[in-house]
């Protein structure tokens, strides 16, 4: 009886501790790839690139960006229905900026947008075109950036983001995993949304001194979402502790509410 007992405590203390798995997003098809998807080549490539890339994971198809009739075969590529194209390269970033506004803004101030249409990049210079990459810092590399310029000035300013970066993944992580068990976070998602789109604003800045003095600023908004989320933390394991503690109290009760029944019943027979 009292094996039974421990491991039933211990059991329920392994699922009430267990780790709290991340969500993942999903996507629905549309007949753009499920066409295109079947043919060879540089037709089917796109749909072979999208699949891996940032929109598919957060369910942006091809119709979100060229427009036309996602459920419509005949007419997905009509004009009529709204579909768009491809865009020359000078109209690429107004072309992203119709979702990515702030991003567009961002990027006409920078060097980079003030060299649009005189060799300058272009959006998809460094996010790609199909299979596009989530925006990071592993945009920023010598490989990439040495196509254009020297590496020197962009290493500095990734440095000073890194761990700028690192404190935004870990709080988006620990906000999942309360968002995945119910939590009440409306108000820290909000705030890591709009920390993030700081953050990110930095990213086509090449001011070295200006990414460090908002990149400061941005560690110490990151670090008040980390004391909401570390009160959390004590709530969520003060509850669990209490129960485990229940249950094992009731456990408890249970046995020696059993054994007082067995010694009463012994007594009875004597």
């Amino acid at each position: 009886m009292l094996a039974w007992f421990f491991s039933g405590a211990f059991l329920i203390g392994v699922v009430l501790f267990q780790p709290i798995p991340a969500v993942s997003a999903e996507t629905t098809d549309t007949v753009c790839y499920e066409c295109h998807g079947n043919m060879p080549g540089t037709l089917g490539e796109p749909v072979k690139l999208w699949r891996s890339s940032i929109h598919a994971e957060n369910g942006i198809s091809c119709h979100s960006c060229h427009g036309g009739d996602s459920k419509d075969m005949a007419n997905a590529m009509s004009r009529d229905r709204g579909f768009l194209g491809v865009p020359k390269e000078k109209d690429i970033p107004a072309f992203c900026g119709r979702c990515h506004v702030g991003v567009l803004k961002d990027f006409k101030a920078s060097a980079h947008g003030r060299a649009l249409g005189k060799g300058g990049p272009t959006c998809v210079s460094c996010h790609g075109n199909h299979h596009v990459l989530k925006a990071s810092l592993e945009l920023i590399n010598e490989k990439s950036c040495s196509r254009c310029h020297s590496y020197d000035r962009a290493k500095v300013i990734k440095t000073a983001m890194q761990d700028t970066e690192k404190l935004i993944v870990d709080i988006e992580g620990r906000i999942a995993a309360y968002k995945k068990i119910g939590a009440d976070i409306d108000r820290l998602e909000k705030g890591l949304f709009a920390v993030r789109n700081h953050f990110h604003s930095l990213f086509h800045n090449v001011d070295v001194e200006k990414v460090k003095k908002e990149a400061s600023q941005i560690q110490s908004d990151l670090k008040k979402l980390e004391e909401t989320l570390a009160k959390m933390d004590r709530t969520q394991q003060r509850r669990k502790i209490a129960g485990v503690v229940t249950v094992a109290v009731a456990l408890l009760a249970a046995l020696l509410f059993h054994l007082l029944g067995k010694t009463f019943k012994h007594e009875k027979d004597v």
